[in-house]
């Protein structure tokens, strides 16, 4: 086989092989249904909600609290990046709920270009993985451009299924 054909083959396949996902956008993030104040998009998968009045829901605040607890020391605050790690309000419009999962609970690492990126593993860190759905909301509603950055000015309560959560989780 030439060069040439290998090289074609080889591009096919990579072209075939590759999952391009569409990026989010608040038609995709617009919550469809709710069940004790979380609410979840047409493919099912954790979202947002806020009001015209400003008032995000619960787990959207949440999400901001704990983001700026745990990740914007190397994210920067409200996900806009930092010399040390990439934007999140950006990379989010592009990686779909179980991606994010997976990279919070088991890390990365990225090498190239004379630079090492990790993300450290936070699987095991209950101040995270407890809250992981409120963080990603929080990060979905940065990359749509519904959540301006700041503190939330007003939210929901807290509902009591967030409640029960919380003490079974965090184990209290």
């Amino acid at each position: 086989m030439s060069v040439r054909k290998t090289i074609l083959v080889l591009a096919m396949s990579l072209i075939g092989s590759s999952v391009i996902l569409a990026a989010d956008d608040k038609q995709k993030a617009a919550a469809v249904s709710e069940q004790d104040g979380k609410y979840v998009d047409a493919e099912g998968n954790p979202t947002f909600k806020i009001q015209d009045d400003g008032t995000v829901d619960w787990y959207t605040f949440s999400g901001y609290r704990r983001y700026h607890s745990d990740c914007h020391v190397c994210h920067g605050p409200d996900g806009v990046g930092s010399s040390y790690a990439p934007a999140l309000a950006n990379s989010m419009k592009n990686m779909d709920y179980a991606t994010f999962l997976s990279i919070v609970a088991e890390g990365r690492k990225n090498v190239g270009g004379g630079k090492e990126n990790v993300m450290p593993a936070f699987g095991e860190n209950k101040n995270v993985y407890c809250y992981l759905d409120d963080i990603y909301v929080y990060l979905r509603a940065r990359a749509v451009g519904d959540a301006p950055r700041g503190r939330p000015p007003k939210k929901a309560d807290k509902p009591q299924a967030a409640k029960d959560h919380e003490k079974s989780c965090m184990g209290s």
